[in-house]
């Protein structure tokens, strides 16, 4: 390092910084999910969950908060001597499932397990059990476990984040050669850029498509099969990406043209329109389709797509090929452009940004107590720092430094960059996070909190989930996993919860085992303070461990 050039150490130091940038994006995509990624929530249910009916129903009717599709053999009643109850496939439509059960089936506890896919196409589960006559032993549900692969559920994040990233280093590279490029200035490094984008949404699109068959099934990340991959490709979900992949092969043809020199309105206009069709295709397979307004919401969000890749697309070549090549004099002529452009790819920015918060939030008390609220608010808070260095790079273009003293702004613009590249981490984050507009409407949510760790043994990882986390009646869940992430099987579940600083002595938490690794409970917590919660779980017929969590009770 001593003997390193002033070259050489800026490079280096650049790389540095990446590198670091890209460690933090990846350390907020993989932040743990909350307990249900889904987007759509159980309203209500017939029997209601937890109730005694006196005599078998001839059916078991679920009512979503919005639409939902089938996952094949992913909803099962289960009788109390633990056969199946359903008779015949469920009858899906629109958000009403109902499921045949049997009209003469004995006395006793039954199991509702279900999982489905909502109209934004993120999977849905849960239970809950019922009881005809009076209550008993619940049944256990020995199919597979309905809770999403976290290595499926970050992977699908890390390929968001790709496709992101890729949109901005293809239009970036588009707009500027369009518009703005010198003639005398080579075009082989932005149009590497350019083909690197396309490909980079290319790959992110085959990849989430993929990876949507074991995100919905509840599968590994290799549990890809034909019937999961047809009903996937059958969906909007599939039809949208199908249809990004399609316009991305026909703007390869037009591209290519563009990043070799000039060319004419009539190709630009084309490419434009494709452009805007490209666009809409992200928001047509996610939240904005399952909106109380889809076509503001579908709208909105394209505008607000493509503002961000006109950004920092052009931020980037501003920073990587234009501030560096260019001289003053064609500077003094592209800056103030790419200053109004900027400017107002922003301000539409920020506007769709409102418009969007306004119509997935819904009420000021959702944007502080939910999950998805909080990333808005950081999401906010990220791009307030992008907006007043921007404001510091338009003040040097103003004053006409900018053109003769280009260095404070490749820094500014460079500064930029790393902010945006957290705000497309959480946006990616976001767009796998439950809306506060459907959070709300959950019937086994709450409007205080939700409270959840995980804690480790030598046996296994415990995830540990509960809401309302406040004095009263509150449910808990526990999933169990190996050191690599898989389900571990439990055979034997006990829970307790202690108040020590208020003299209340270990209470015995009934747990209901749902899969192989999953169990629910419910407890009554009489008083606020510091609970003591205490798991025991065996593995085998000999091995147990006991692991500890402190949960915050309001």
């Amino acid at each position: 390092m001593a003997g390193m050039t002033a070259a050489p150490r800026r490079r280096f130091a650049r790389l540095t910084a990446a590198a670091g940038l890209l460690v933090t994006v990846l350390a907020l995509l993989l932040l743990p999910a909350s307990p249900a990624s889904a987007h759509a929530v159980l309203s209500s249910s017939s029997p209601a969950a937890s109730s005694v009916v006196p005599t078998a129903p001839a059916e078991v009717v679920l009512t979503f908060s919005e639409p939902v599709r089938k996952v094949p053999d992913r909803i099962r009643v289960i009788a109390p001597d633990g056969s199946r109850a359903d008779r015949g496939e469920p009858a899906f439509k629109n958000s009403v499932v109902s499921i045949p059960v049997d009209p003469s089936g004995a006395n006793g506890t039954y199991l509702v397990t279900y999982r489905v896919i909502s109209a934004d196409s993120h999977p849905v589960s849960g239970a809950f059990t019922y009881s005809v006559g009076a209550p008993s032993e619940p049944p256990v549900d020995s199919g597979d476990d309905g809770r999403a692969n976290p290595v499926v559920s970050n992977a699908v994040k890390v390929a968001k984040f790709v496709g992101y990233a890729g949109l901005l280093l293809l239009v970036g590279p588009a707009l500027v050669l369009a518009f703005l490029w010198p003639r005398r200035l080579s075009r082989r490094g932005p149009a590497r850029l350019a083909w690197t984008g396309l490909g980079l949404v290319a790959f992110a699109t085959v990849a989430v498509t993929l990876l949507q068959v074991p995100y919905t099934n509840g599968g590994g990340l290799f549990d890809i099969t034909g019937e999961g991959l047809r009903l996937v490709l059958g969906s909007v979900f599939g039809a949208a990406h199908l249809v990004r992949l399609g316009i991305l092969a026909a703007a390869a043809f037009l591209l290519r043209p563009l990043l070799a020199g000039p060319v004419g309105r009539a190709d630009l206009v084309v490419l434009g329109v494709l452009g805007a069709g490209a666009l809409l295709t992200w928001p047509l397979a996610g939240h904005p389709a399952a909106s109380p307004a889809p076509a503001v919401s579908v709208l909105v969000d394209a505008v607000h797509l493509g503002s961000m890749a006109v950004w920092l697309g052009g931020l980037v070549m501003l920073a990587v090929f234009l501030l560096p090549r260019a001289d003053e004099r064609e500077l003094g002529a592209i800056l103030p452009i790419w200053s109004r452009w900027a400017a107002l790819a922003v301000s539409a920015l920020l506007l769709a940004g409102i418009v969007q918060a306004l119509i997935e939030v819904a009420t000021p008390a959702a944007l502080v107590n939910s999950t998805y609220g909080q990333l808005v608010l950081a999401k906010i808070g990220l791009f307030g720092l992008v907006i007043g260095v921007a404001a510091y790079s338009r003040h040097l273009v103003r004053k006409r430094i900018a053109a003769s003293r280009p260095a404070p702004v490749r820094r500014a613009i460079w500064a930029e960059l790393a902010i945006t590249a957290i705000v497309l981490g959480v946006s990616a984050t976001l767009v796998q996070t439950t809306p506060a507009r459907t959070a709300s409407a959950d019937v086994s949510a709450t409007e205080s909190g939700y409270f959840t760790t995980t804690v480790t043994s030598t046996l296994f990882s415990l995830q540990v989930e509960m809401a309302p986390a406040e004095r009263g009646n509150n449910s808990v869940h526990f999933y169990a996993y190996t050191s690599d992430n898989r389900p571990q099987p439990i055979k034997e579940w006990k829970a307790t919860v202690a108040l020590p600083s208020a003299g209340i002595e270990a209470i015995d938490v009934p747990l209901l085992p749902l899969t192989d690794n999953h169990a629910t409970g419910e407890i009554n917590l009489p008083a606020a303070g510091e609970w003591e919660l205490r798991i025991t779980a065996r593995t085998t017929e000999i091995d147990q461990a006991t692991v500890t969590a402190t949960v915050p009770i309001g």
